[in-house]
């Protein structure tokens, strides 16, 4: 991402979101926002904080409790040129309307021959560490990301959840938002000013030579800080930040791995049919004769989710990635 000017400031990931709503619903009399007390209440993360009372009840629109609704609401409003952003209070809760999701706005503009566009972004707050029940503190990314039709993205600092929720409201194409929503209060700078790199390649966040640690959303926070600790016993591990769980930038994992030799994928879903799973079925044939170890994976338990007391032991922490690290580096 190239700066332009000095147009930065430092604000936490959930101000960068609002920030960016805002931005949205300025640009484009056709940008809508609709969820459940996303209004009056501003989100129960104060994510729209706000945006109801400057841009009034008729763009900012509290909905009643119903996801298949609000989406089914949402795709009505795209078919009639609005860009509606449809929030999901939480991430257990958008099930009711994943039949709205996957039959109707993932397939539509195939089943229109490309005639028909559904500029639909949908915002899921998702994963854990906030200490929440069952229901809402899913991360449900891979059940959207195997739908064709869909886009599935998530930012993993202020930056990117500034400019990619933009980029996503701009889309021609359904977006899938997934927001870490325990890093809601991580703070980093911004440059509103930027000129935004493409929206699903993926970035080096930190380089190095002796593994690369790939991951996205929550879960690059962790493998940065996994760099840190394996620096000071002399590895060098590069963190590839995903931002894009469909479509994938495989070129970029790539030339990552084809530089380190060894990979280990993170994330906070479980790992059993999860996303890591074809990270690492495709970088295995792309890079079979780069590979000095198998590629690892590291993420929840094939569990459903604990209860607060046994979060911390379900989540993938620094001691987790570090011990996969040195399993791949012992071969």
């Amino acid at each position: 991402m190239a700066a332009s000017t000095n147009a930065k400031t430092t604000m936490p990931l959930a101000k960068a979101l609002n920030e960016s709503l805002r931005k949205a619903l300025e640009s484009d009399p056709k940008v809508l926002i609709m969820g459940e007390d996303v209004g009056k209440l501003g989100g129960v993360f104060r994510i729209t904080d706000g945006l109801q009372k400057d841009f009034g009840e008729d763009r900012v629109i509290d909905t009643p409790l119903a996801e298949s609704g609000i989406i089914g609401t949402a795709i009505g409003l795209a078919l009639r040129g609005y860009r509606p952003v449809a929030e999901i209070q939480f991430d257990g809760f958008v099930f009711p309307a994943y039949d709205q999701i996957v039959t109707q706005l993932a397939k539509m503009h195939a089943r229109a021959l490309g005639k028909v566009k559904l500029p639909v972004v949908i915002r899921i707050p998702y994963g854990g560490g906030i200490g929440a029940v069952e229901h809402h503190s899913e991360s449900p990314e891979a059940l959207f990301a195997h739908v064709a039709g869909l886009k599935c993205v998530s930012p993993s600092n202020a930056s990117d959840a500034y400019w990619m929720l933009q980029q996503a409201i701009e889309s021609d194409d359904p977006v899938i938002f997934f927001e870490p929503k325990r890093r809601y209060w991580d703070k980093g700078e911004v440059d509103t000013e930027a000129i935004p790199g493409p929206l699903h390649k993926a970035v080096v966040a930190r380089e190095g030579t002796d593994l690369t640690l790939v991951a996205y959303g929550p879960m690059v926070k962790t493998c940065l800080e996994a760099a840190a600790a394996a620096e000071e016993e002399g590895k060098s591990l590069e963190v590839v930040d995903l931002r894009s769980i469909s479509p994938v930038d495989f070129d970029t994992v790539q030339a990552s791995v084809e530089r380190t030799g060894r990979l280990v994928v993170v994330h906070e879903a479980p790992v059993f049919f999860g996303s890591g799973a074809e990270i690492a079925a495709r970088i295995t044939e792309r890079c079979f004769y780069h590979l000095e170890a198998p590629v690892l994976r590291v993420g929840g338990f094939h569990a459903p989710y604990p209860p607060a007391r046994l979060e911390e032991e379900y989540l993938p922490n620094l001691d987790r990635v570090l011990e996969a690290v040195d399993r791949a580096l012992a071969y």
